[in-house]
């Protein structure tokens, strides 16, 4: 028999690792919903030529994607078979693949469902992508998404907005986080002012590389991509400065540097829990974005971005739907996951699922256990029945294997006097009271 094994780049969750993963989600849930974000969901699958085109040609290869059922090689071209050519035989035997992102999906609702929308819309969504990546410390292949997006304004509120909930989720659970914020326009105004406009792209590709590499290994890139040593000197030295008003070399670049400054006076009357930073490196996804970038880096463990996001203006326009600007953040949950594991942030009692574990020493004492048991859980409280009268200290360990804090020992003698014996299991403190009052005693 074939020794069972997990997908590579997934993860079981047992009970205490869900429970951990429950609170991230729903303490950045409730801040999506106290800045005004309403839900949404949409399916684990899209259309590919949906996502094909979205994400680059390096998104691309990692797009899973979806044999067609029943005999997918029906309809495939003989000839490309033999040749081994994927690329062309892939939309003859796939239709679908599972998304790579939250944001293309939306932007794909949006689009659909324009009419029944009020504008601006604020959504938020919390469900798992996949990507075909190299699995390694802190990137799976599946893993959770938690975004949350406007669409249907440009105020530089929005971008304010975001600012804050990043601040506030990552306050609450007790990550201390450098919320980093760029702008589009003023890479392009470094471009234009070096004179290397034509190579945007990869200038701002090679700048991202900066918090990996030295300077000088990126100045000899920059000079490879035919840029003058000169120009990539000034360049490396200008993304330095965390000064704003150093950016104010050309028109392009001052109209990034206005609407950071709108973005920071919209906050001016907030206190950010968290250190919040300009950084002129940051070139995160520049071919998807068109405004402000926002990337979160933590600060007391090496671990890559636990988030990210920035403004997009045209995004539902490859769905049909031209004109309307939007702006997000996503938060990376699985590697929030791990940096609260490795930094013992998370609550103790979230260990505590279930508060009492009812042990019976009899058959007839089980019955009363049980009904015990309901009433309690009728007021909304969490407990559990060891399921037959087994060997008390295998009851017992049972309780604690579970860290379940109190133990309700309940014999032929309660059962006549009508009250139990309450164990609390980490002060090993023992009561006997009446059974009307064991919600007094375990909450």
């Amino acid at each position: 028999m074939k020794k069972p094994s997990l997908a590579k780049g997934t993860r079981d969750f047992l009970p205490a690792q869900a429970r951990k993963r429950k609170y991230i989600f729903e303490t950045i849930e409730q801040t999506f919903i106290h800045f005004g974000y309403q839900a949404l969901e949409t399916p684990a699958m899209e259309n590919l030529d949906t996502l094909t085109g979205k994400y680059g040609d390096e998104g691309d290869k990692l797009l899973f994607k979806i044999l067609n059922s029943g005999d997918y090689l029906k309809s495939a071209d003989e000839q490309l078979l033999k040749e081994k050519n994927a690329t062309k035989l892939i939309p003859q035997i796939s239709e679908k693949g599972l998304r790579y992102d939250l944001t293309v999906p939306f932007a794909r609702v949006v689009a659909m469902n324009q009419h029944l929308l009020s504008f601006p819309f604020k959504r938020y969504q919390i469900q798992p992508v996949w990507r075909a990546d190299r699995p390694q410390r802190g990137r799976y292949r599946e893993f959770y998404q938690c975004d949350a997006d406007v669409v249907g304004s440009t105020s530089l509120l929005y971008e304010a907005e975001l600012l804050q909930i990043y601040d506030q989720v990552f306050a609450r659970l007790g990550i201390p986080v450098r919320i980093v914020i760029n702008h589009r326009k003023i890479l392009e105004g470094i471009a234009i002012q070096a004179g290397c406009e034509n190579q945007f792209m990869a200038m701002t590709l090679e700048l991202d590389k900066l918090d990996k590499t030295s300077s000088e290994e990126v100045k000899q890139s920059l000079i490879r991509l035919g840029i003058e040593e000169s120009k990539a000197a000034w360049i490396l030295q200008i993304i330095q400065s965390k000064e704003l008003n150093a950016f104010e070399f050309n028109e392009m670049a001052k109209a990034g540097v206005k609407e950071i400054q709108q973005a920071f006076h919209f906050n001016s009357g907030y206190s950010f829990l968290n250190e919040l930073q300009f950084d002129a490196s940051l070139a995160r996804g520049l071919s998807y974005y068109t405004g402000c970038i926002f990337e979160i880096i933590p600060t007391s463990i090496a671990m890559g971005s636990l988030g990210g996001g920035g403004r997009y203006d045209n995004l539902t326009g490859v769905f049909g739907l031209n004109g309307v600007s939007g702006v997000g953040i996503s938060f990376g949950a699985d590697r929030i996951y791990d940096v609260m594991e490795e930094l013992k942030l998370f609550p103790d009692d979230l260990n505590k699922a279930v508060q009492a574990l009812f042990i019976s020493l009899d058959e007839n004492s089980l019955h009363w256990s049980f009904q015990l048991a309901s009433q309690l859980r009728k007021k909304g409280i969490a407990v559990d029945v060891y399921p037959e009268a087994a060997k008390i200290k295998k009851q017992f360990t049972h309780a604690e294997n579970l860290s379940i804090p109190f133990a309700i020992i309940i014999g032929e003698e309660e059962r006549q006097s009508g009250q139990v014996n309450i164990k609390n299991q980490k002060t090993g403190q023992q009561l006997k009271v009446n059974a009307a009052e064991i919600e007094r005693h375990i909450c």
